[in-house]
């Protein structure tokens, strides 16, 4: 594909054998059923690129201007050779506004980390998105402590309860993925987990298949001592987790699962939770209270609990909800929103947020903080990357833009001064069909009958002197 574009951007003919054109049409082919295929599975994927496009814009202008810079190569050296004034009047007029169009792209683009140093806000703070997995089992006080020790200052865990009435820290519905449950309990793999006792949620292992799975190819990272620990850990529950916060001054927040129909806490779950929060040593006011059932009379009971909401709703409503926080997935929240929520004293919390760019999109944008996976990494990154103040911006853009339309003129004084040099030549036009690789095709074509001719003359002086003979 490469070699046929090089050779059409000199005007030459393409003489494909049919195995070409079978390959081509089955290459095409495959990448468009591909491209829908992903394009369906990974649609949540396709809001993060949208995303990335706010950091990189102006990297991608700076590469799209230099891209179509490349492009007038082949755009001036058609122009020049076209015999027709009218199509390639067309042809040169498209380039040029589109052309100009890229130039003044900078004028409508926006990017949140175009901006002066002094008016970053401080860095969003790091919530553990289930302690810090990559490190540890997931919602094990192993990963919590790591999470701490990494420099998170607040924690996210999901909680349900047992049949016995015992908060407990479980993500699934199930308990398959992250304990034994198959080997200690093997006809109950897919029984809920809140259908177990605290008893039986004790004597489970909930850390040695972080070992086995390896979920973020980290587990190899860990000393010999951590991985015999990590393979040791228990399910924990909702008691110890609060009192590891309270003893490290963590924030909490967590998901509530309401049991299913039939469990003794069906209709009480929020009253037993509040009962253990109570029941323990930490703060209410460190705790971001986030499930929305029965909001208003969690509110009456205690205060002094952060509410939070997992919606985006108008600022208004959030105050009348005495909501102080939000909490989002990160691909629900414009750039512009964090600052409108601050000015109603309601904080941004996005989750989840692993990858360093997307950390620098949300602090550049003024969120106050993330849930992430990666506390390790992020808690290392001191300024937002492809941050730039508007000055520094404003030359690059021009710089681009000016050595751009340098590089345009040239090609095309070079085209220019060439297609006359080989027109006077030639005493002729010369058209398309007169390239390099058709000139070497009908030297070579005449190489061979010169020799074609001579071979046949000395064949027959051959045979005559034969005859004489």
């Amino acid at each position: 594909m490469l070699l046929a574009v090089c050779l059409l951007s000199e005007g030459q003919k393409l003489y494909l054998h049919w195995s070409h054109k079978i390959g081509i049409v089955v290459s095409l082919t495959f990448s468009i059923v591909a491209t829908a295929v992903l394009s369906d599975l990974w649609s949540k994927e396709l809001t993060t690129l949208l995303l990335s496009f706010q950091v990189t814009a102006p990297f991608l202008h700076v590469g799209g201007v230099f891209l179509l810079t490349a492009l007038s190569w082949p755009v001036a050296l058609h122009f020049f050779r076209m015999t027709s004034r009218v199509r390639g009047g067309l042809i040169l007029g498209f380039y040029l506004s589109f052309l100009s169009v890229l130039y003044l792209v900078p004028l409508g683009l926006y990017s949140p980390c175009i901006k002066e140093v002094r008016t970053l806000g401080p860095p969003p703070a790091l919530i553990g998105h289930r302690g810090a997995p990559m490190l540890a089992p997931e919602n094990t006080l192993m990963s919590f402590e790591k999470a701490v020790e990494t420099g998170s200052e607040g924690l996210e865990t999901d909680v349900t309860i047992s049949v016995d009435g015992v908060p407990f820290l479980m993500h699934d519905q199930t308990l398959r993925r992250t304990t034994n449950v198959q080997h200690i309990f093997p006809n109950r793999t897919n029984t809920a987990a809140s259908l177990f006792s605290w008893s039986e949620l004790q004597s489970l292992n909930a850390g040695a298949w972080f070992l086995s799975s390896d979920p973020f190819s980290t587990a190899g990272s860990l000393s010999a001592e951590e991985r015999l620990r990590a393979a040791q850990q228990p399910v924990c529950s909702l008691q110890a987790f609060l009192q590891l916060a309270a003893q490290t001054e963590q924030l909490v927040i967590f998901d509530l699962y309401r049991p299913p129909r039939g469990h003794p806490f069906r209709d009480t779950w929020i009253h037993r939770t509040l009962e253990v929060i109570h029941e323990s040593s930490i703060n209410s006011s460190q705790v971001l209270w986030l499930p929305s059932d029965l909001r208003s009379l969690v509110h009456l009971s205690d205060p002094s609990l952060q509410q939070t909401s997992g919606s985006r709703l108008p600022p208004e409503d959030l105050q009348r909800n005495n909501i102080l926080r939000l909490n989002l997935h990160y691909s629900d929240m414009s750039t512009q929103s964090p600052s409108a929520y601050s000015a109603s004293n309601v904080s941004t919390n996005l989750y989840v947020v692993t990858q360093p760019w997307l950390f620098s999109l949300a602090w550049c944008s003024g969120v106050q903080s993330v849930t992430t996976n990666n506390p390790q990494l992020l808690s290392s990154i001191t300024a937002p990357l492809f941050l730039m103040s508007p000055e520094e911006y404003n030359l690059m853009w021009i710089l681009t833009d000016l050595l751009s339309l340098l590089l345009i003129i040239l090609f095309f004084i070079f085209h220019w001064w060439r297609e006359r040099g080989l027109a006077f030549c030639s005493g002729t036009k010369v058209s398309l069909d007169n390239g390099t690789y058709s000139k070497f095709k009908a030297e070579m074509s005449d190489i061979w009958s010169v020799s074609s001719i001579n071979s046949q003359a000395e064949r027959t002086s051959n045979l005559a002197t034969v005859m004489q003979h």
